[in-house]
């Protein structure tokens, strides 16, 4: 482990058509959420880079050499691009840590883990997904077909790279499409290392292509491309808007959105195991020091039980440990970058002026190696419209507030323009499918909070998103459609 934490990161290069090249502008300074320091430099890469990975991954679909290979072709090869991934699990795992903080415990399985499972599970997928034959007259024959979107543009987010990035790859690339991702400024190296090890794995050069750069140059450039086909995309809402823009601006490409979510975790006072639920919550919060798309961010708790699950919760979280997150013991890592660690501490300001006060937390820890970290934050007394309670953090602080009834507690889970997970702990049977039916969101989980696998989808509604990550429905995002009409 220490001999990776301190090993050299030479300066990142593109990967397009098979090969590191060097970009045609500047390059950006990667800096450790874990000290603070410069730990890289990856390309800042111009409008012309993106127009050479698109114009790669045009020819190399348009010529088949992956889009028309046998399904036992491409399932031989990310099986294999597994293989290489569970090879270089903990390389991976440490070098993905030591760019965005994600704490090693956690990363060793939701990164690498995550990644070898998905590209699997898909490569397992791929010839599993048949066509159909439609109930025609006797002398038509319908069929529909199902075939590959062309060229995929994928933008990615910082808090989990290599999980997210896999979620969207493994089913694009197993429908047989191009790839060209950009990753997150701040998070790029583990996906740049994914392209040499698919390369490696026997991916066809310029069926996968990675740009890095800032969002505002090189995830514009993707987007308004007139040849990528699809854009699929993690981050916030504006982004998400912006992309939905240069899509009419450009060729009208689908845009399928993950666009975060302040979910509610909802504990009524019959909740099996209140202690239990009261651990869980503070790691449906805290872990990842609360980067966490479907982190469950504000805590709804019935009047009865209030000041009793505030205070286990409370001591739940303080016992978790916030530090240096190449540490096995450390349970909450680092804030990715400053400014994201300024506004966390700003959205407690904020909600101590609006009355609210802190039951935890709330401040920076200022830890020896220097870097970026945040105190687990509970602040209690929070209101419905509180800014805390509307807009999504994505650090480690938690807003709770008080209910009373069942509608109560469903009108508040619905209160945010967000729709992206929530939580509801209940013994009560009915209860519990009364809220899955009322509570709007993607995913709820019941009488636990997070954890679901490949075999489900995940994917928000109202302004968290459309279209789902994994599971089989994933794949629907990477084909089109074609119906054949035949007179017999």
């Amino acid at each position: 482990m220490n001999q990776l934490r301190n090993h050299d990161v030479p300066p990142q290069k593109l990967f397009i058509e098979g090969a590191w090249q060097e970009g045609s502008g500047e390059t950006l300074e990667v800096l450790s959420p874990i000290d603070g320091q410069k730990l890289t430099t990856i390309c800042r890469a111009t409008p012309a880079d993106v127009e050479r990975a698109v114009a790669s991954a045009r020819a190399a679909f348009d010529d088949g050499r992956w889009s028309r290979m046998a399904p036992a072709g491409r399932k031989k090869v990310l099986h294999r691009l597994a293989d290489l991934i569970e090879r270089d699990a903990l390389e991976l795992a440490v070098l993905g840590v030591r760019d965005n903080g994600t704490e090693i415990s956690t990363a060793i399985k939701a990164e690498a883990g995550s990644a070898a499972a998905t590209f699997r599970y898909y490569a397992e997928a791929l010839d599993k997904v048949y066509g159909e034959i439609a109930p025609t007259a006797d002398n038509v024959l319908g069929l529909v077909h199902r075939e590959p979107v062309g060229v995929v543009g994928a933008i990615v987010p910082w808090n989990f790279p290599l999980m997210i990035g896999s979620w969207k790859l493994a089913p694009a690339l197993a429908a047989g499409n191009s790839v060209v991702l950009k990753p997150a400024e701040s998070a790029s190296l583990t996906l740049l290392r994914i392209a040499e090890l698919a390369s490696e794995a026997g991916l066809p050069d310029g069926v996968f292509n990675v740009v890095t750069g800032q969002g505002s140059v090189v995830g514009e450039a993707l987007a308004l491309s007139m040849d990528v086909d699809v854009m699929v995309f993690t981050g916030s809402g504006g982004v998400g808007r912006r992309l939905l823009e240069y899509s009419a601006r450009s060729n009208l490409k689908r845009c399928y959105l993950e666009l975060g979510g302040k979910s509610p975790n909802i504990v009524f006072a019959d909740a099996p195991d209140l202690e239990l639920a009261a651990k869980t919550s503070a790691m449906a919060i805290f872990r990842n020091a609360g980067q966490v798309c479907v982190a469950g961010s504000r805590l709804l708790v019935e009047d009865s039980i209030h000041d009793e699950f505030v205070a286990a919760l409370a001591k739940h979280s303080a016992a978790m440990k916030v530090g240096d997150p190449l540490e096995l013991s450390s349970q909450i890592g680092a804030v990715n970058n400053l400014t994201q660690l300024e506004g966390n501490l700003a959205f407690v300001a904020g909600a101590l002026e609006q009355g609210a006060e802190i039951a935890l937390g709330g401040a920076r820890i200022l830890q020896d190696t220097g870097g970026w970290y945040m105190e687990p934050t509970i602040v209690t007394g929070v209101k419905p419209d509180d800014a805390i309670a509307q807009q999504e953090v994505f650090g480690p602080v938690l807003a709770v507030t008080r209910f009373s009834t069942d509608k109560e507690a469903v009108a508040l889970a619905n209160s945010t323009d967000y729709g992206l997970a929530a939580g509801v702990w209940t013994s009560n049977l009915s209860r519990a499918h009364r809220m899955v039916r009322d509570v709007r969101a993607g995913i709820i989980h019941v009488n636990t909070y997070g954890g679901s696998d490949m075999t489900v989808p995940l994917g928000g509604v109202k302004q968290s998103g459309n279209g789902h990550d994994k599971s089989l429905h994933a794949m629907d995002k990477y084909y089109d459609l074609k119906t054949a009409w035949m007179q017999l």
